[in-house]
């Protein structure tokens, strides 16, 4: 069967150059020389001479397999090759990290990024077991980090002036330095009767921004991510 029978959109062009791209809304094609990380049973397909290994926590820069709260195990891929990654056709953004900054993530949208950020679990301060999980994942260094979630994300700006409320199964994640609190929006009495079915946020201060997407998980839904 020739390539030249399907529509070209749907055609995969050489990689340009090195790393992490997004190939189309659905998919992130990283183009590897050396190591990257990513979600463990992300790779839909892969070229060239790749070793995808699981390891357990070890030291010196050895890849963590940690566990974020959504319980999200991660995958070194080593060697010299194309390959793509994808999950349950979720759409795919990539978040650039600078130098000095550190971006917090909801481990279910973390779908692969570069060996050269470094990550820790941390709890998301003022929380309880809201807001996603009680767990985040933090990323920090210089690299780029794929994302995914479900429907196109919204970038949403928080400053001094305007914090922003967040329903805490939307959020995907947010940028240093903002400070996060529980916010009830309904009093006991409303949530007795019923109420509007929103009644706890993540409230986000400081100055910065938060990505949030176009869908709220429910809870069987979570727990499988």
């Amino acid at each position: 069967m020739k390539g030249d029978l399907f529509s070209s959109e749907h055609m995969v062009l050489p990689a340009s150059a090195p790393g992490m791209t997004v190939e189309n809304s659905k998919c992130i094609r990283y183009a590897v020389n050396g190591e990257m990380l990513a979600r463990q049973g992300a790779m839909i397909a892969y070229r060239g001479g790749l070793q995808f290994e699981r390891k357990g926590q070890g030291v010196g820069g050895m890849l963590k397999r940690a566990v974020t709260g959504e319980g999200l195990p991660l995958m070194a891929v080593r060697g010299q090759g194309e390959a793509w990654f994808a999950h349950e056709a979720q759409n795919c953004f990539i978040v650039e990290v600078e130098p000095g900054d550190e971006f917090t993530v909801n481990g279910r949208n973390v779908l692969c990024f570069d060996a050269s950020l470094s990550y820790r679990i941390s709890t998301v301060k003022g929380s309880g077991i809201a807001g996603g999980g009680l767990f985040n994942s933090v990323f920090t260094g210089h690299g780029r980090l794929g994302l995914v979630c479900e429907g196109s994300p919204l970038v949403i700006p928080v400053s001094p002036q305007e914090p922003v409320y967040v329903d805490t199964d939307a959020i995907v994640g947010w940028s240093a330095g903002l400070q996060t609190s529980l916010h009830r929006s309904q009093s006991m009495g409303s949530m007795l009767r019923g109420g509007s079915g929103e009644a706890v946020q993540l409230l986000l201060q400081g100055e910065g921004f938060v990505v949030v997407r176009p869908s709220e998980a429910t809870p069987q839904k979570a727990q499988q991510h």
